[in-house]
């Protein structure tokens, strides 16, 4: 398994290998320092029970207005407030609920996916969601239906309760028929320069061929939403003004402004890009979850004009479409139709079908630590996955130290939960970050949008002695195939 951490080797060994592969790979790897790790306080941590009775909460935002209010997105359409004093209002903030494509139960990448607030809703009252409403007619070209109609849409607040959104208010920004009901991707974020990041899965299925997908420049795997820029919007982050234009701006520094290539694009080459931030500290850099197909799992540090690999490339490797669980034989190219280098993941770990073994289902994005409760944690960012076998509600948080963005993967190892030692029992969806820079994790029991089971956890310093495991319930279990 390629990972750049002795940690995380150790960790592969110990789950993964038969006991005679154990005693000959922990000699090999005695003179790197495997050994069995002693929790210290630099990685362990604890969790305080912030909201519970969700179904399948995606994250935590908020909003620039000083209420110190948290929004939770839930998936089946509501967004959830738990105000000032830590109480969840019974009111959702904003209910799209039936304007949704149905969801499957079982399991589903559709749904409300994605929230931002202007920077200034604080005297605009506005704010940003992204969600999939039923398909339109027609669909794809090389045949079949749309499978759904994703939108990023404008909405206000009700002017008269801060705490109640202004359903009327809508003003659509962009519509894509999409051609699957996978890969999504689903995160609204504005940067500090003040303009909207929008990330978009490339359309579905798999390989990233299928009605919808376009041929690209590589003929080595058919397909390529994901290397397209000209024909459609998928397998991008967006860069959008909505201070400007009808129904939005394009800032002039696009990388694709008077040149082949959309407009709105910032970055491409992504699978599904399912969750993204920008870190508060530091160069505000955009860290990105891109989840993998079969063998590895990224993560990204988006740049303007990147171009992150996917389908010509899995992670830091080649990609096989003919045969997935192999890398391409032969190598694969380092540059793209128009010179720009294929940008390799700075973080990259093994899906749990990977033949070598693996520790994730997909990858989920975090966030960089700025908040104060845990100053040993300052600068790390902390992401997980959403699972780390299959059918089962046992997601993991990871830490990382970032390094540089020349070549070479950073390392990273487990951050433990003081009351969890072993998985979180929970499948890991979201995470979220307040004003003080202090971090939020969205889980649920349930593989998909149904039950009661989510939850939203604040990571907190752990308590020595104390096995109380702050009111946590709602564990459960059900049989499918996260692909987040």
């Amino acid at each position: 398994m390629k990972i750049n951490s002795t940690r995380a080797n150790c960790l592969l060994l110990r789950r993964f290998a038969a006991p005679l592969t154990v005693a000959l790979l922990t000699a090999m790897l005695v003179v790197t320092g495997c050994k069995k790790d002693d929790h210290h306080q630099s990685n362990v941590v604890d969790s305080k029970l912030i909201a519970d009775g969700l179904v399948s909460p995606l994250g935590v935002v908020t909003a620039p207005d000083d209420s110190k209010r948290l929004f939770i997105i839930d998936q089946i359409g509501k967004i959830w407030i738990v105000d000032a004093n830590g109480t969840k209002m019974p009111t959702p903030f904003l209910d799209v609920s039936s304007k949704l494509v149905p969801l499957s139960p079982g399991y589903d990448e559709r749904g409300l996916l994605g929230l931002a607030f202007h920077p200034d809703y604080k005297n605009n009252g506005k704010f940003y969601i992204y969600y999939t409403l039923p398909p339109r007619p027609g669909g794809p070209e090389g045949g079949g239906s749309w499978n759904n109609l994703s939108r990023i849409a404008e909405f206000k607040v009700d002017p008269g309760n801060p705490n109640m959104a202004n359903m009327s208010s809508e003003r659509v920004l962009l519509d894509l028929d999409d051609p699957q009901s996978n890969h999504n991707g689903g995160t609204l974020a504005f940067g500090w320069d003040g303009y909207l990041y929008i990330s978009i899965g490339d359309g579905g299925g798999a390989d990233d061929v299928a009605p919808g997908h376009v041929e690209d420049w590589y003929k080595t795997n058919a397909g390529g939403n994901g290397q397209d820029i000209e024909a459609n919007l998928f397998g991008n982050v967006l860069r959008l003004d909505v201070n400007s234009g009808d129904p939005y701006g394009i800032p002039a520094d696009n990388p694709f402004v008077g040149k082949p290539g959309k407009d709105e694009i910032w970055a491409y080459g992504f699978r599904n890009p399912y969750r993204f931030s920008f870190d508060m500290g530091g160069g505000h850099w955009m860290y990105l979850g891109d989840a993998g197909q079969v063998l590895y799992e990224e993560i990204d540090v988006v740049t303007k004009g990147g171009n992150y690999g996917w389908n010509v490339k899995e992670g830091t490797h080649c990609f096989n479409a003919a045969d997935n669980e192999k890398e391409l034989p032969g190598g694969c190219p380092t540059m793209d139709n128009l010179g720009n280098k294929l940008i390799d993941p700075v973080i990259e770990l093994n899906n749990a079908e990977n033949p070598k073994g693996g520790i994730a289902i997909t990858i989920i994005g975090g966030n960089v630590y700025r908040g104060k409760a845990m100053p040993w944690l300052s600068g790390k960012y902390i992401f997980g996955s959403f699972a780390r076998s299959e059918g089962k509600a046992d997601a993991e948080l990871f830490m990382a130290t970032p390094g540089g963005l020349n070549g070479g993967l950073w390392n990273f190892e487990e951050l433990t939960l003081k009351n969890y030692p072993d998985n979180l029992k929970h499948y890991l969806k979201g995470f979220g970050q307040d004003w003080s820079g202090e971090l939020y994790i969205a889980v649920s029991g349930m593989l998909g949008p149904s039950g009661n089971t989510g939850q939203i956890w604040k990571l907190v310093p752990g308590k020595k002695n104390d096995n109380n495991n702050n009111g946590h319930g709602g564990m459960g279990d059900d049989n499918g195939n996260g692909d987040y």
